[in-house]
């Protein structure tokens, strides 16, 4: 109860939730004025970090094909630490989504798109270098994409993934401009992410080449 009780304090920045167990007289309060950026820092606490502070963004967007409609909400965290696994937690309405859905795809796409767009742009993709792929950028990334969706559709009957199309669009939007807007304002942390990226693509093109090599 406790866990699920501090999930959704981050995701709801400001909410106050308190749980007592009046057995022990045990009382647990949970309140992040900051969110999801707080709960990078504690996804990440026992890791080490490449950057310090968490990139983070959000935006509010109308359904294009139904400006009338409740606009859906998008807050997105991402910090890469040194480890080669990718931990990536999809919310809509505050429910976990296990399998993700449409916001998670949104986000893969637009950070693989980014990350390269903005490396051969300033020249740290050389033409020797195998493309980065979305292993590639996801590689030691940890992130929170949480979406508030006026209408949210889910496949099954536990919501493990969330099915509505036009949110793949929307968030793509979303991470697109930010990460790019992020990278443009701290060189350094771009240098940082996609050298990251960039020893990624190079293990992964040295063990195919290994794997050839073994079956000649």
């Amino acid at each position: 109860l406790a866990k699920r009780l501090r999930e959704l304090a981050f995701l709801n920045p400001g909410v106050s939730i308190s749980i007592i167990d009046e057995r022990s007289n045990k009382t647990e309060h949970f309140q992040f004025n900051d969110g999801i950026s707080e709960y990078l820092r504690f996804l990440n606490r026992s890791k080490n970090v490449l950057h310090p502070d968490p990139i983070s963004f959000s935006d509010t967007i109308h359904n294009p094909t139904d400006p009338d409609a409740p606009a859906t909400v998008v807050d997105v965290s991402m910090q890469y630490n040194d480890s080669y696994n990718e931990q990536l937690f999809a919310y809509a309405n505050s429910i976990y989504n296990i399998e993700g859905g449409t916001h998670l795809s949104g986000f893969r796409t637009a950070l693989t798109r980014v990350i390269n767009q903005f490396a051969r742009a300033n020249n740290l993709l050389k033409d020797k270098d195998p493309s980065i792929t979305g292993d590639d950028a996801r590689e030691g990334l940890v992130a929170v994409v949480s979406v508030k969706v006026p209408e949210p559709r889910f496949e099954g009957q536990t919501k493990t993934k969330l099915s509505n199309s036009e949110v793949d669009g929307i968030v793509q939007k979303i991470v697109g401009d930010g990460l790019k807007y992020a990278f443009e304002i701290n060189p350094k942390l771009a240098r940082t992410v996609i050298d990251k990226c960039l020893n990624a693509a190079r293990a992964r093109e040295a063990a195919r080449k290994a794997r050839e090599t073994v079956r000649k």
